[in-house]
């Protein structure tokens, strides 16, 4: 347990009331207990103090915590900020024991720095080389010649490839795949794909069997990346696939070969990026975003969910839409949109008149 007082130093925030008051960990406010510190950081929340028995609140700014009925509070200028430091506070640790599990499969070639954690059946390459601290959970596999930099986090069942190379304090969830074959086939003679490209038609009478173009090059993600749950991160064809630091990945997200994305990027749910895309800094792509290949998209973007991004978006734009464009140009069109319905009936009165000209006799 901590006092409100600590919790209020952890979040650099400002306690008042009973701060000697300890606690043992956070609540939703209409379920608090009188041992935990209820989360009514903005004033729509307030009411379920009354159905809870919380003695301290995480409230914001300005906020009469004594009419409240509470014996202490914080207060939280940027609640969500200071959610992220409560979370943290009261974290569960991880149970994984210190140390190399006996089950795991080591390679000799292998190097593991101090502090590591490895759980049984984790499967190391040679020549791989684990950071400092690290915390591998079970069914891991590290390929061989790959290189994770210290204090990396690896959920159960994460897949790194062979050659990957990855910066400091990554944190994998289950079953993230990184390093992959990219999907990249070609055929003989020009395909269905190329056909329809170039002429907006198909209008050959087979198609030739595909042939695999291998990925020569790995992945290369910076400091502080997270990949979610099921997601993949192809290797490049030539060059590696690049992340760039602080990007941080959802689940069943997946990113083809080749593709370059920067620094501090947010890349939500189900998002599909094709082959070759080049991703500048600090770009939102909301769930569920398609990208076509061989795009660039510049720093500072935002693209809504459900978009499908088929050509170049230069920096700070907001797109929205499929195909994706300008937000203030997409709300028009759906505007518009809904409009039709009542300009088509209009439209068919007054075609009445004009069609049938005896109707009026």
């Amino acid at each position: 347990m901590i006092t409100v007082a600590e919790l209020a130093r952890a979040l650099d925030a400002e306690a008042v009331g009973e701060t000697t008051l300890r606690i043992a960990g956070v609540a939703e406010p209409s379920v608090a207990g009188p041992d935990q510190v209820a989360l009514a950081m903005q004033p729509e929340f307030a009411a379920g103090l009354a159905e809870g028995s919380a003695g301290a609140a995480i409230l914001w700014q300005g906020a009469d915590w004594r009419a409240l009925g509470l014996r202490a509070a914080i207060f939280a200028p940027r609640p969500r900020y200071v959610l992220a430091g409560v979370t943290r506070v009261f974290d569960h640790p991880l149970d994984l024991a210190p140390g190399i599990h006996p089950g795991a499969i080591i390679d000799p070639e292998a190097e593991i720095g101090p502090g590591c954690s490895i759980g049984p059946f984790v499967v190391v390459g040679a020549r791989a080389r684990i950071g400092a601290g690290a915390r591998i959970f079970p069914h891991v596999t590290i390929g061989a010649d790959a290189e994770i930099g210290p204090d990396a986090l690896l959920h159960a069942g994460v897949r790194i490839g062979a050659r990957v190379r990855i910066g400091a304090r990554f944190i994998a969830q289950p079953n993230a795949v990184i390093g992959g074959d990219g999907f990249s086939f070609v055929t003989p003679t020009p395909g269905h794909v190329e056909e329809a490209r170039a002429t907006g038609a198909v209008t050959a009478a087979r198609q030739d069997e595909y042939v695999r173009i291998n990925s020569l090059g790995s992945v290369r993600l910076g400091d502080d990346v997270e990949v979610g749950a099921n997601s993949c991160i192809d290797r490049g064809t030539v060059a590696d696939t690049r992340v760039g630091d602080g990007t941080k990945i959802d689940n069943q997200v997946q990113i083809g070969h080749n593709v370059r994305i920067g620094r501090t990027c947010l890349i939500c749910g189900h998002v599909g990026i094709a082959g070759s895309v080049d991703i500048g800094d600090r770009v939102v792509l909301a769930g569920k975003v398609g990208i076509a290949d061989h795009v660039n998209i510049g720093s500072n973007v935002v693209v809504a969910g459900g978009s499908g991004v088929a050509s170049n978006i230069p920096d700070n734009r907001i797109m929205m839409g499929s195909p994706a464009v300008r937000m203030d140009l997409n709300v028009e069109m759906y505007k518009a949109l809904r409009r039709l319905p009542r300009l088509m009936a209009r439209l068919e009165a007054a075609q009445k008149p004009v069609s049938n000209p005896d109707a009026s006799d």
